[in-house]
């Protein structure tokens, strides 16, 4: 261990100023930012708030609708006069979906509506704190290498080489448009992250809205999407918006889209036809303008084959299909990503890590990734977080032991489908996993045990029914694999 006088602190906390006079929720609040690291300010006037952000540096802005002195809104053009680039988030326990809508469009961040859900305004002061911090960078270099047009930073998009560079071209042209788009990729790979480019690049003026299909019950889900009247069931106590309501103007995203139940997809296609809908125990007709992006890591079009997913609305949704290639068909993106979260996870807890060493990043490059730059995110956050706090270089051995011991991802033998094709041609996969005779009985056994079903077998080799597709029509396995015993 270093001498003390040698440690050093990489970065210095964020402050955070909370403006609201409801005590109980301001306490709770400053409690919750000050776990992740924040110094909080809890102000309960709005004018003692204004001098404050005239005075001294503030790098986000909390502020309530109602407060003395001067209103939410007042402070958030205070905060855009004194300290242009600081994020301001506004909350209120009085707020409609206008009140939301104004609050977008003068240039807030995020508006929650009161009682606070504290874990999706924690991720919220996260990500803008982050995005701030992007956008500076750039201010300071903008020639930083690495850097990608379309001001990508600003919705966390890293990477380089041909495969983003059509995306974006596919991104550009659709982004003007009305169109649907239908992003598919494995999980993990930044389909909310593109749904987010596309709002961006849209140019619409209201909020980017997300709600997540396979994390909610049927009933909670409909309630969620269209909203639902006081009364309509037991414990609706109180008329709720729902999703379509809040993202008018906007932009909302069904993520996991093939998880929506039948019954709800019959009203989902309605909306997109008519743009239309009634609250859930309502008779009200709503009228919306809303920009439609789907995301799923299934295979609708075997969905529908199957009579889960509806034809109509799959054709609805897919008007512009996306595809995000997983993370190991793309190693290029390893090293970018990595000093992309080293850089965030070091100043987010205060350590001085700022180098990632040659031999790390080769472990890196060589791991599969089945669970995509998610994993990856998920590796080097950990990694972080256990530096020594005058470490300066990635410590490999801070990796989760699969990562560093290569272990393949669902099945023994699926790692070798995650080399580039130029090493597997060339019979470099045996220098590192399995040789290929021993993956490809792999893959001819996953098919056989599927029935020739591609996505099935992908599931359980850890990889993309795409590249299973390939590979299988590569070496003639489907076909064998659902008429019989691949040879």
């Amino acid at each position: 261990m270093p001498p003390a006088a040698e440690t050093t602190m990489s970065v210095m906390p964020s402050r955070i100023l909370v403006a609201d006079e409801e005590v109980e929720c301001s306490r709770t609040l400053c409690g919750v930012l000050q776990r992740d690291g924040h110094a909080v300010d809890v102000i309960p006037d709005g004018e003692r708030a204004r001098q404050l952000l005239e005075t001294e540096n503030v790098d986000l802005l909390i502020a309530d609708l109602v407060i003395p002195g001067l209103d939410g809104f007042e402070l958030l053009q205070a905060a855009q006069r004194s300290c242009p680039g600081t994020p301001v988030i506004l909350v209120s326990g009085f707020g409609t979906v206008e009140t939301a809508v104004r609050a977008l469009r003068m240039g807030a961040y995020h508006y929650f509506q009161k009682p606070l859900d504290f874990d999706a305004v924690r991720a919220t002061v996260t990500e803008a704190l982050d995005k701030a911090a992007s956008s500076a960078r750039r201010r300071r270099d903008p020639t930083a290498p690495d850097a990608v047009s379309f001001d990508l930073e600003d919705v966390g998009i890293v990477g380089r080489g041909p495969w983003l560079e059509e995306v974006m071209r596919l991104l550009c042209k659709l982004a003007p448009t009305r169109a649907t788009a239908l992003l598919t990729g494995e999980s993990g790979t930044g389909k909310e992250l593109f749904a987010r480019a596309i709002h961006r690049l849209s140019g619409r003026k209201g909020p980017f809205v997300a709600v997540s299909c396979g994390a909610l019950a049927r009933d909670l889900l409909e309630s969620e999407l269209f909203g639902h009247e006081k009364g309509a069931f037991t414990g609706a106590d109180r008329q709720k918006t729902g999703r379509f309501e809040l993202a008018d103007g906007g932009t909302l995203l069904l993520d996991e889209v093939g998880d929506i139940p039948l019954d709800l997809q019959v009203k989902l296609l309605r909306v997109l036809q008519e743009r239309e809908f009634e609250r859930v125990g309502g008779t009200e007709t709503i009228g919306i303008d809303v920009r439609i992006v789907a995301a799923t890591n299934h295979d609708l079009a075997a969905a529908v084959r199957e009579r889960t997913f509806r034809e109509d609305l799959y054709y609805r949704l897919k008007v512009v299909e996306i595809n995000l290639p997983p993370l190991r068909e793309r190693p290029h993106d390893v090293e970018p990503l990595t000093r992309t979260f080293v850089e965030t996870y070091a100043r987010r807890n205060g350590k001085s890590v700022c180098r990632v060493g040659a031999e790390v990043l080769d472990l890196l490059q060589r791991y599969p990734w089945p669970g995509n730059v998610r994993e990856l995110e998920n590796a080097i956050e950990r990694a972080v977080v256990l530096s020594e706090p005058w470490a300066e270089e990635l410590d490999g051995a801070l990796l989760p032991e699969n990562i560093r011991f290569g272990t393949p991802a669902l099945y023994p033998n699926a790692a070798w489908l995650s080399l580039p094709s130029v090493e597997r041609e060339n019979g470099a996969a045996s220098r590192h996993y399995m040789d290929e005779r021993e993956w490809i009985n792999s893959l001819a056994e996953a098919l056989q045990r599927t029935g020739g079903n591609a996505a099935a077998a992908a599931r359980l080799l850890g990889t993309s029914a795409a590249s299973v597709r390939r590979m299988a029509d590569r070496y003639g396995l489907r076909r064998k694999a659902v008429g019989g015993r691949p040879r």
